[in-house]
């Protein structure tokens, strides 16, 4: 079966550069990868010592990030390497300060991860939540290294638990230890016949709750809300603009929005100005303005919408009407704001939870949007409410970086 996958990978990775030719974000994904091997040669010395994180994108590092600064602290001597799978991941990370080499992982073939593992020759890795790659874990197996899954989450459709997924199960034969987000994960492991588990719960409880001791003030945005009931829409798609656009435009209420759409196009960014009928203004634009005469409030940048929900008195997080679904609420709950998503939010436990605890309302049309809005405009205390769950529920779920730190 691993020589059927090393010709599956083999071809993935001439099909790919193929695709690269007619697709920009293919292309980022091959063009990356060029320079791998060079990077850690630069960045990485034979007597360098070395510890290895890998995040398949943006999200995983985000979750993976507490215990990466804590593994930092606790070896000072070490080199970090950090690799992404995704450019959505790598060409928003690859400055970070964390890790003293960031790049993308190489594909997954016999010959590549033999020269990425003799260049980095880590005396641990760390794979944070998923991704399994056969040839490097593997590898890492034959070398004696402790592998570690760190928040990692397993559900019954996964091709592990399959009567025909053999070749993954035998990928998990190689790590060291899986620490868990939940009981059920664990349970799927057991039936396979695994012990070295433990429920962690979910690193990015720890992530979101550090946010609070650091400076989260942005002078535009205390401008721009002047004091007013503010609503933060962040991470929205088309499908999510098209809802909230309605209520904007009808709205009667003295209320501001501002709103950091998942992507910052320029032509797109523009048409969501032009379908806006209140005062608007954009980040890019807003030198030399009076933001506080201004109702509405486009971020066409990224990199802040975390601080900017620290101004939020209400929240929606978008991608509730799409897949995989909704985007992280955790940021907008840490700092006590009632959340409203969409209906897409089943996949993640979070939302799930926070649905069914009553901090965050999941709507599935025009009409309960402007219910749940009005609701929480009009009345204080249920926005109080729904806010203290939400922050609870932060503070509740801490503690997996600790609980991995010490068993490793």
């Amino acid at each position: 079966m691993l020589f059927l996958y090393n010709i599956a990978i083999t071809l993935a990775d001439f099909f790919l550069k193929i695709i690269a030719l007619f697709n920009p974000k293919m292309k980022l994904f091959v063009a990356g990868r060029k320079t791998v091997f060079e990077t850690l040669s630069q960045k990485i010395k034979p007597q360098d010592k070395t510890i290895w994180f890998h995040a398949a994108s943006l999200g995983e590092y985000e979750q993976g990030l507490p215990v990466i600064e804590k593994i930092k602290e606790k070896y000072p001597s070490h080199k970090i390497v950090l690799t992404f799978f995704s450019p959505s991941g790598y060409e928003v990370r690859k400055n970070n300060t964390v890790a003293d080499a960031t790049v993308y992982l190489p594909m997954d073939t016999k010959k590549n991860t033999q020269r990425f593992l003799k260049l980095v020759h880590p005396e641990k890795a760390f794979f944070i939540k998923y991704e399994y790659w056969p040839n490097y874990l593997n590898e890492l197996k034959k070398s004696n290294t402790p592998t570690y899954l760190i928040s990692g989450i397993f559900r019954e459709n996964q091709l592990f638990f399959k009567w025909y997924g053999q070749f993954y199960r035998n990928a998990l034969n190689t790590f060291t230890y899986f620490f868990v987000q939940n009981e059920a994960s664990k349970k799927l492991l057991l039936q396979l016949n695994k012990t070295n588990i433990a429920v962690s719960g979910d690193t990015r409880f720890d992530r979101v709750a550090a946010i609070l001791e650091k400076d989260n003030s942005l002078d535009f945005i205390s401008q721009f809300k002047n004091n007013t009931l503010t609503i933060v829409i962040g991470s929205s798609w088309p499908k999510d603009e098209s809802l909230l656009i309605e209520y904007i435009n009808s709205s009667t209420q003295n209320v501001k929005f501002i709103i950091a759409p998942h992507n910052i196009k320029a032509e797109q960014i523009q048409q969501l100005k032009n379908s806006i009928s209140k005062k608007t203004v954009l980040f890019s634009e807003k030198e030399n303005k009076n933001l506080a005469e201004f109702d509405v409030f486009i971020i066409d940048t990224i990199g802040i919408l975390t601080k900017i929900y620290s101004y939020a008195d209400i929240a929606y997080v978008g991608g509730g009407f799409g897949n995989p679904g909704v985007h992280n609420i955790l940021e907008p709950a840490t700092f006590g704001v009632p959340i409203v998503i969409g209906s897409n939010f089943s996949h993640f436990a979070e939302a799930t939870a926070l649905v069914n605890l009553g901090g965050c309302i999941s709507i599935t049309n025009q009409n309960e949007l402007k219910n749940a809005f009005d609701s929480l405009i009009s009345n204080d205390t249920i926005r109080d409410e729904k806010g203290a769950i939400c922050s609870n529920f932060v503070n509740t779920n801490k503690g997996a970086t600790s609980l991995i730190i010490e068993n490793i």
